[in-house]
């Protein structure tokens, strides 16, 4: 049994074959020129979009104010009564109105209050407001704050 041979292929049948797959496929060098240039363009227009929105992230989306609420403690007063206690953070100046929530067991609101937080010279400051509650509470929350 003799081993076929493998045919030999000479740098034309090679260059043939080359242009020849190039041609079925569409291949050219105006097609690799036109798809580096949508490349190029697409990679521009995609760093333009995303410069634009860091900029805008970070220079218009930027609230002029900030501010922050942190629970404190609370305590039970009563079946009827939670105190909570937060630590307001604000620039001099900002006035801002608080909701107060007070949960039971099952984190079901059964209290809720909103509180009005003047306007003060000091950065921060500390607030106790009384919840009435329609059932006991288990705990007493800080919800949002909100600067007005």
């Amino acid at each position: 049994m003799s081993k076929p041979e493998s045919p030999v292929v000479t740098a034309g049948d090679a260059a043939t074959t080359a242009s020849s797959l190039d041609a079925r496929y569409g291949r050219s060098s105006s097609s690799s020129k036109r798809n580096r240039f949508i490349g190029i363009i697409t990679a521009a227009a995609f760093t333009i979009v995303f410069v634009a929105w860091a900029i805008w992230g970070g220079l218009v989306g930027a609230p002029d104010a900030q501010f922050s609420a942190v629970d404190a403690r609370h305590t039970i007063v009563s079946d009827s009564a939670v105190d909570v206690t937060w630590e307001f953070t604000a620039p001099p100046g900002s006035a801002a109105r608080c909701a107060v929530q007070a949960l039971n067991s099952t984190f079901a609101i059964v209290g809720w209050k909103e509180v009005d937080v003047p306007a003060s010279t000091q950065i921060t400051r500390v607030f106790t407001e009384r919840v009435l509650t329609t059932e006991l509470a288990v705990t007493g929350l800080i919800y949002r704050c909100w600067l007005t």
